[in-house]
């Protein structure tokens, strides 16, 4: 009997596993054009969810990886992004849900924000400060809400699909998030619904 040394690649690890069916549906070329098109606004996207950029780095790469394992007939280019845009979002809420226990987000000091220039560039700063403490606090759902829509300017069927609810629905979900985030900057609002 004849002993020798077998390596295995990862697709033929994927095959051995039973997994060779669903690995990696989109072609290297397709991905790449893809991810050159999607990967900054999903990355500011989850660094917004998250309030944290290690995360988003590493929940990125998770929604691309499921992405390819996924066998759907893509409709286009739009629901391929739709799909990747939930699949992030899902990945948010799962991290939020097992990280309740403990977990919480640290906000910057606003004495700490970079005042250089004149009073408008400190208040301009502070402003955005306070805004992102502000959608920190956000619960998840309006926090995607607001992101997709008003940084992303996603359209309101793409923002359905993205987070799983109704289009009709839309409308009336950002104008309590825009409603809250108002509140919470104008300080009548302490806390609502806060991630951890």
């Amino acid at each position: 009997m004849v002993m020798r040394d077998v390596t295995l690649t990862d697709v033929e690890r994927l095959q051995l596993a039973g997994e060779a069916e669903v690995a990696f549906e989109m072609d290297e070329e397709t991905f790449r054009a893809f991810y050159e098109r999607t990967a900054r606004p999903l990355w500011a996207y989850l660094s917004r969810m998250t309030g944290d950029r290690q995360l988003a780095d590493d929940l990125l790469q998770e929604a691309y990886y499921r992405l390819l394992r996924v066998k759907i007939n893509w409709e286009g280019e739009s629901h391929r992004r739709a799909y990747l845009f939930r699949i992030a979002t899902n990945l948010v809420r799962d991290g939020a849900r097992r990280a309740r226990k403990g977990r919480t987000i640290e906000f910057p000091d606003a004495e700490n924000v970079p005042a250089a220039g004149g009073s408008d560039v400190a208040e301009r700063a502070v402003a955005r400060t306070d805004v992102r403490r502000a959608m920190l606090r956000l619960r998840p759902r309006d926090r995607a809400l607001l992101w997709l829509a008003y940084a992303q300017g996603q359209p309101h069927a793409e923002i359905a699909r993205t987070l799983g609810v109704k289009t009709g629905s839309i409308k009336l979900l950002l104008f309590r998030a825009r409603k809250r985030l108002a509140g919470m900057l104008r300080g009548s609002q302490p806390d609502a619904g806060r991630l951890a």
